[in-house]
């Protein structure tokens, strides 16, 4: 059974860099593809709307946000494109410092 994470995060509002943060993930690092799916994480999609982004991600029984976190700080690859990813996004209203992709609350589901 997997179990669905939705969070957000702004882009700096200028169309080379966003155009360029676009480019930059019609082919991920290996590295960082690799790191995703180690951690649980099953699916992952990222959205956008001018400057605001939308991540969809799917975890499976085994996912932990701490041990995700714990992993990618020992990983050089990881931290490398998270400093580079920097370049082109912007923290939310609200962020506390150091802080980027933030959860969204689910407010509504369709039910069957």
């Amino acid at each position: 059974m997997t179990k669905r994470h939705c969070f957000t995060l702004d882009l700096k509002d200028d169309p080379q860099l966003i155009a360029e943060y676009k480019r930059h993930h019609q082919k991920i690092w290996p590295e960082i593809t690799k790191s995703i799916k180690d951690a649980g994480i099953v699916d992952l999609e990222i959205y956008a709307f001018g400057t605001r982004l939308f991540m969809v991600m799917e975890v499976d029984d085994h996912f932990s946000f701490e041990a995700k976190a714990n992993a990618d700080r020992r990983n050089p690859k990881v931290r490398e494109w998270e400093e580079l990813m920097w370049k082109f996004q912007k923290p939310l209203p609200g962020a506390k410092p150091g802080e980027k992709w933030l959860a969204m609350e689910p407010i509504f589901k369709l039910e069957e």
